[in-house]
């Protein structure tokens, strides 16, 4: 059975976030579902609804933040894929006995009171992965 109940989120990394969502306001008619400042991780962050899940853009408000630095190597585009698991921590604990290395070696608090935590993109096909328990 698979740990992943469903695609959360797609999150981009953009540079300005105000023009990031007139952007899919004016061309996808998406309205801002969620906006929030995660200050641990250095973003400010604005949720778009599309169905059940969400386009999450994100940019830094601070320089040394993760976002900030794969801005500044990759420019703007996807950061990560967030799926939905029904026990985060059960989730993480299955991907590190697989071998696979991850960011958070516990789950801590996300965005919109979520719990969550990071896969490493190496051994992940390349991809960051965010584990989000609602």
């Amino acid at each position: 059975m698979s740990l992943f109940t469903e695609i959360d989120h797609v999150a981009i990394a953009v540079k300005d976030l105000d023009a990031a969502v007139a952007y899919y306001r004016d061309t996808f008619d998406c309205e801002v579902a969620h906006r929030e400042v995660v200050e641990r991780d250095g973003v400010e962050e604005v949720l778009l609804k599309v169905a059940d899940s969400y386009v999450q853009l994100l940019t830094p408000i601070r320089d040394d933040s993760p976002v900030a630095k794969f801005l500044e190597k990759k420019g703007e585009g996807i950061h990560h894929v967030g799926y939905r698991v029904a026990d985060c921590a059960e989730a993480l604990e299955r991907v590190k006995a697989a071998g696979h290395q991850v960011l958070d070696e516990a789950p801590r608090p996300g965005s919109r009171g979520t719990t969550v935590a990071f896969v490493h993109p190496k051994g992940a096909l390349g991809t960051l992965i965010e584990l989000v328990q609602e």
